[in-house]
């Protein structure tokens, strides 16, 4: 079973009742905890604090989450760190952007403590993963697993963490069909809550990136990458 003792959070909200309430079940299970009341205050902590996680909510001022996530992932900082948005707002639209913007996950409110918990601890096991390949080279592309970068000849390939973590669940296996359950299973987790949608917009995210030739839908089943 994986220790959580020490693992650094930061949590982002311009509501200090929720601050509180996140910190008080965190610090409970063994975080270290950090936080900010805006976006612009958390770019400022990130150097000195290097967070595993950050709890970003979307909605605040001076600097809203889903502009703050996008400069976090341009940091060095949070090369391997993740980014979960906390929401009140639950249309459709909201969840996309917040994937767009390099998002791993996203938690709505109001809040459960017990939903919150397995959310943060899914995510972080990951970070640890066991995967034994760290490399693909197939279709002409090279997936590194270690750089989490993709090589296209000597063009270099910036993904996002979920996005990368899908192409090379797909790239694994040439030509198998990967049903959505199961790439719901690998890539967020058996008990992580996300939509099928979700795995629409991260393919259309790879194929802006890498182009329409690498993975193909198979109409209500789910997707492959071409051999």
């Amino acid at each position: 079973m994986m220790d959580f003792q020490g693992n650094k959070i930061l949590i982002v909200d311009d509501e200090p009742d929720i601050i509180e309430f996140i910190s008080y079940n965190l610090k409970k299970e063994g975080f270290k905890i950090n936080h900010a009341s805006n976006g612009k205050e958390a770019l400022e902590k990130i150097s000195s604090f290097k967070p595993d996680l950050v709890l970003l909510d979307v909605m605040m001022p001076i600097m809203d989450g889903i502009e703050a996530c996008k400069q976090m992932r341009t940091m060095p900082e949070m090369k391997e760190s993740f980014i979960v948005f906390l929401t009140a707002r639950s249309e459709e639209y909201s969840e996309i952007n917040g994937f767009n913007a390099g998002a791993d996950d996203y938690i709505a409110k109001p809040i459960k403590p017990q939903l919150l918990m397995s959310r943060i601890k899914a995510i972080l096991r990951r970070k640890n993963g066991d995967e034994d390949q760290q490399s693909l080279n197939v279709s002409n592309i090279i997936i590194d697993r270690e750089s989490y970068l993709v090589y296209r000849g000597e063009e270099k390939i910036q993904l996002a963490r979920k996005e990368f973590e899908l192409l090379f669940l797909l790239a694994s296996k040439p030509g198998k069909v990967f049903n959505r359950d199961y790439i719901l299973e690998k890539v967020w987790g058996e008990d992580v809550l996300v939509v099928d949608r979700t795995i629409d917009v991260h393919i259309r995210k790879i194929r802006e990136k890498l182009g329409d030739d690498y993975i193909v839908t198979v109409k209500g089943v789910g997707y492959k990458f071409n051999k």
